[in-house]
């Protein structure tokens, strides 16, 4: 499913909880009760006590007296103890689907994003931001909720002191307005503070992870200490951020204990008087204390949520980038399925640059006949990976066109055309799953069998046969388990599966020894058959075989024709061809 990009915070909650409605209205109803019963359950105890204190002087009456106070106050009780066990339900139905919406949505977006999207940030980073939006979204309705129910309860306090006590009700209705007021001003910076931190934390995690997916680096060049130093600044800098918005809460927390420290002193001066005067009952006294009391701790829990809601902002607006940016390599409105019917690859006046960067075809025109065997041949920064790159759509050209079967891939979608493109890049990653996935992903409905055979032809079922868990050991993050020449093997393999009437081989056989690439270099012939094939390669012998030989040079074709065409010619590739050294090319001409 495709979705939008949401630059925009209040409507990415807006367009989030829309299917939710129901829920919401069953919080606000849930809050409402809550509301009342914590304000007027003083109330009552007020009367049990002025009822108990009227009959003194006839205490065998108290009871039948009070009796039905004290029922109302258990019944109370029963009814908010319900009341919050009904919020706990509403809780987990509607968080639990909450939290699957927006990993679901957000990683759905991440997942539709460019090649370039991926090249530029740290992958740490990103699924880190998709679990803090899902924690943040969660902790930041809980905290909307309380903060409805707590000021609808104080709306209920004030009300229920006016028609008690008016004097009480307008020093209560001054002290709330000054608390909010003030309690709003700290609030401000200490969204900004927690935002600093929350982007901080989020590029300290990415750069652990980078340092932990690259750690036979640092081992090789013996960089623990360097690693650990920056690891260490990039720490002091988040606990530096974090210790100033500490400070901006230690600051308001200090404002609310001396505004509390003032109300109680003001209410206890102001009923003392009043008593004296037989203006007040003693039930008043626990009436207005204790309802004092506990709109305190209902405003200081909501003034500490404050916090919580301002880091949870954060991280939310820090979790916005993944969908706030729009995508880049986007299907066309009316986009078609590829249809392909020869594998004709045909580049016209194709231009291209990468960004911020001088142009690296401008133009290029190649026609790749269906069934040909096309090598590609240049030295490092010639434009041969762009070139695959380009056909595979991770990146839009500038001008031009790229046709298989004469459709521009532009106005096809992307997964028919990945879907019929089947490649090997020099750089294998798998997937920390079982061999049998690995190699099943070239085509998921494939059999046990499917997958034995292609392995075979890989020439991979050997050392496969050989682990003690067989197909369903695991070959660790990115394959680590595994050595160079075997994860080539899995991802022939899985090439092989897949069948797909266009196949791109970036060195794919750079990290097998001689013997093993003798047997698969007969695979690859065997795979290629029929079938339009692009090979880029560093070693030129791998080349002999092709139809046609393609020679980039600064982003251009210079030469082009067979192997032994382009020997005779005498020119770029016949240097490249005398001047390699165990069979690769010279990093300079």
């Amino acid at each position: 499913m495709v979705y939008s990009p949401q630059k925009s915070l209040k409507k990415y909650f807006f367009t989030l909880l829309k299917p939710y409605k129901r829920y919401i209205v069953a919080f606000m109803l849930i809050a409402t009760y809550w509301a009342l019963d914590n304000s007027l359950k003083p109330f009552v105890l007020k009367m049990i006590i002025d009822k108990t204190v009227a009959l003194n002087s006839d205490k065998s009456a108290i009871f039948a007296t009070v009796l039905p106070y004290i029922l109302l106050y258990i019944t109370m009780w029963i009814l908010v103890a319900c009341d919050m066990r009904f919020l706990d339900w509403i809780k987990l139905k509607f968080f639990t689907r909450l939290r699957y919406d927006i990993i679901t949505r957000m990683f759905s977006y991440l997942n539709q994003h460019s090649h370039r999207y991926f090249q530029n940030n740290f992958s740490g980073s990103l699924s880190t931001k998709i679990v803090d939006m899902q924690s943040a979204v969660i902790n930041i309705l809980t905290t909307l909720d309380d903060a409805f129910a707590q000021c609808l309860g104080l709306s209920v306090a004030v009300i229920v002191m006016l028609c008690v006590h008016p004097i009480f009700a307008l020093i209560l209705a001054v002290w709330l307005a000054s608390f909010l007021l003030i309690t709003f001003l700290f609030f401000k910076p200490i969204q900004n503070f927690s935002h600093v931190f929350a982007v901080s934390k989020t590029s300290l995690v990415g750069k652990m992870v980078d340092v932990i997916s690259n750690v036979i680096n640092v081992r090789l060049f013996a960089r623990n200490t360097y690693e650990n130093e920056g690891i260490q600044k990039s720490t002091f800098d988040t606990i530096t951020k974090d210790r100033a918005m500490q400070w901006a809460v230690l600051k308001m927390r200090l404002f609310w204990d001396v505004s509390i420290i003032v109300l109680i002193g003001i209410n206890i001066v102001v009923l003392v008087s009043m008593y004296a005067k037989n203006q007040v009952t003693i039930g008043d006294f626990s009436f207005i204390i204790s309802l004092s009391i506990s709109i305190f701790y209902n405003l200081w829990y909501l003034a500490s949520q404050f916090v919580v809601f301002a880091e949870e902002l954060g991280r939310c607006r820090q979790a916005l980038t993944i969908i706030a940016e729009q995508h880049e390599i986007v299907d066309q409105y009316h986009a078609k399925e590829l249809q392909f019917t020869q594998s004709r690859i045909k580049f016209s006046d194709v231009m291209f640059h990468y960004e911020n960067s001088p142009p690296i075809f401008n133009p290029i025109n190649v026609d790749i006949q269906p069934g040909e065997k096309v090598g590609l041949v240049g030295l490092s920064g010639s434009g041969k990976s762009t070139f695959v790159n380009l056909i595979l759509r991770l990146f839009d050209v500038q001008a031009g066109t790229i046709c298989i079967d004469d459709q521009d891939i532009k106005t096809v979608t992307q997964d028919s055309l990945h879907e019929n493109i089947a490649m090997i890049p020099q750089d294998i990653t798998l997937f920390h799953r079982s061999l049998m996935e690995n190699i099943r992903y070239g085509n998921i409905n494939a059999s046990d069998d499917e997958v034995i055979e292609a392995s075979k032809k890989a020439h991979c079922h050997e050392f496969i046969s050989q682990l003690k868990e067989g197909y369903e050991s695991l070959v660790g993050e990115r394959g680590i388990k595994l050595s160079g020449g075997q994860r080539q093997r899995i991802a022939i393999a899985r090439a092989m599966l897949k069948s797909a009437p266009i196949l791109i081989l970036d060195e794919a056989t750079s990290a097998l020894d001689s013997m093993t690439e003798k047997f698969i270099q007969a695979g690859l012939h065997t795979l290629m058959k029929g079938r339009t094939t692009i090979v880029i390669a560093h070693r030129l012998s791998t080349l002999s075989e092709m139809d046609r030989i393609l020679v980039f040079d600064q982003g251009k074709i210079i030469e082009q024709g067979s192997h032994e065409t382009l020997i005779h010619l005498n020119g770029h590739y016949a240097k490249m061809w005398h001047m390699q050294a165990g069979g690769f090319l010279p990093e300079k001409m």
